[in-house]
């Protein structure tokens, strides 16, 4: 089967209304969120409080959650580093779509490889491309074990498990860190509230 990169009898087409039309219409500017950190560093929790704040604000945002989409999108791949980054460049390629219909975009996945995340940001204009990096320890991750996968993966049960024997590649210049402050993890409104300062002050919560 030929793949699209192979491809040489396809065209782009161009519709009448644009991208600037979708955020007039929404009075926002589309945008990706993209939070990345290891299992159990909360970034389901945060995507959700995000979505929900958003919302209470007037302005529409759509959460790509990474198990989520193993569900649909991409339940034919599994955890080898291969069908990670076709993981990946999925959603990417789903974030940036929702972008340019001019929505708030909040992908939440672990996305461990750094080449991986800047393949995604290289899709759209840099500034539309909004990293957040909930760095919180592995002791911290993996004492919470919400689904119980650290407990699996240190029993070999499961193979190639982020933090413990694959490896996760912090971003070098996320345009968000959120982090313990005196040990203390800040609540999902705290989270939440951060990130949605950085939207506002970027202008990304009204219409240019």
């Amino acid at each position: 089967m030929a793949t699209l990169g192979n491809s040489t009898n396809i065209f782009w087409h161009e519709c009448p209304v644009g991208k600037v039309d979708r955020q007039k219409l929404l009075n926002q500017q589309g945008c990706v969120v993209w939070i990345t950190g290891l299992s159990g560093s909360g970034k389901s929790t945060l995507a959700c409080s995000l979505g929900r704040e958003l919302h209470s604000r007037g302005n529409l945002s759509y959460v790509l959650d990474g198990d989520n989409l193993r569900h649909g999108l991409n339940k034919n791949l599994g955890f080898s580093p291969e069908d990670r980054t076709e993981n990946i460049r999925r959603v990417g390629e789903v974030a940036k779509l929702f972008a340019d219909a001019g929505l708030i975009c909040i992908a939440s996945l672990i996305s461990p490889y750094r080449k991986d995340r800047n393949a995604c940001r290289a899709l759209l204009p840099d500034a539309n491309f909004v990293e957040v990096f909930l760095n919180m320890p592995l002791e911290l991750c993996e004492g919470r074990d919400p689904k119980g996968l650290y407990k699996l993966a240190r029993a070999g049960k499961i193979k190639g498990f982020t933090g413990i024997d694959d490896p996760y590649e912090p971003p070098l210049n996320c345009e968000i860190e959120i982090k313990q402050k005196d040990g203390v993890c800040p609540t999902p409104n705290e989270m939440a509230g951060q990130v949605v300062s950085y939207l506002e002050d970027k202008g990304f919560l009204h219409a240019q």
